[in-house]
């Protein structure tokens, strides 16, 4: 079975002890390709060196919003060079966050909007995060509507009306470890319903570990649990949905121009 974790943060100190075995780990379970995700310019630069490392890990670069109100006037430029990196295959993470609101509203905005410009620019897909902010999140990209190399809502939690609009938009929807929750009726139904040329697994982790490790870090290897869970709504084999979220993840990611 091969499996395509297509969002983690793998560079984080919660790591540091066992980051070998823990893709070692990844390695044994199936995943051939893992995506590690930026939130700011040093983890950005973190993921960089970390897909020089291992052949397995790609990077993804960008302003997460909850740090959009500290970057500086020249992150545009520094994100643009670490873009041009061979193992940079995104932008991100990018979008709106609500919950927390750590940056004013408005300056997420800006942020978001100004990322997607440079996105379009360099004609990478982008990582969009949304939490609790669907409404200007669907404005914003119909202001501004994707680029030939498109994007995808990570961890996607809105509904299946929100789905559809995004679909149209030509994004994927990536799928994570809550969809494995007894209580996640919602995203059951999106899962079950996304056209599967256009969906994506990943963890998010070491966040928002599914079942049966709910609770504990989370790391790239419980992919497995998300696809399994999927594939059992969709009523197909495993096998068959992770190879067909790998597939998509290697297009969106345009990963063969790489390997």
């Amino acid at each position: 079975m091969l499996l395509f974790d297509t969002h983690a943060h793998l560079d984080g100190e919660e790591y540091d002890a066992d980051r070998e075995e823990m893709i070692s780990r990844a390695r044994s379970a199936g995943v051939v390709h893992i995506v590690n995700v930026g939130f700011d310019l040093e983890s950005s630069r973190r993921s960089v060196r970390l897909a020089e490392e291992y052949d397995l890990i790609y990077a993804a670069v960008g302003i997460h919003p909850h740090e959009a109100e500290g970057v500086g006037p020249g992150y545009l430029e520094e994100l643009e060079e670490m873009a041009a990196h061979p193992r940079v295959v995104a932008l991100g993470e990018i979008g709106l966050d609500y919950y927390r609101d750590l940056s004013p509203r408005p300056v997420q905005q800006i942020i978001f909007q100004e990322q997607l410009a440079l996105a379009r620019e360099l004609d990478i897909p982008f990582i969009l995060h949304d939490r609790d902010a669907h409404g200007d999140l669907l404005r914003i990209l119909r202001e501004n509507r994707p680029g030939p190399s498109g994007g995808v809502l990570h961890c996607y939690s809105g509904s299946w009306e929100m789905a559809g609009e995004c679909l149209a938009m030509g994004l994927y929807l990536s799928i994570a470890g809550p969809v494995t929750y007894p209580n996640a009726h919602r995203l059951k139904e999106v899962a079950s319903r996304v056209p599967l040329d256009r969906l994506l697994i990943e963890t998010d982790a070491p966040y928002l570990s599914p079942v049966p490790y709910r609770g504990r870090r989370n790391e790239s290897a419980h992919v497995a649990f998300t696809a399994a869970e999927i594939a059992r709504v969709r009523g197909i084999k495993t096998e068959d949905l992770a190879q067909a979220c790998t597939e998509n993840g290697r297009k969106l990611f345009r990963i063969d121009r790489i390997i």
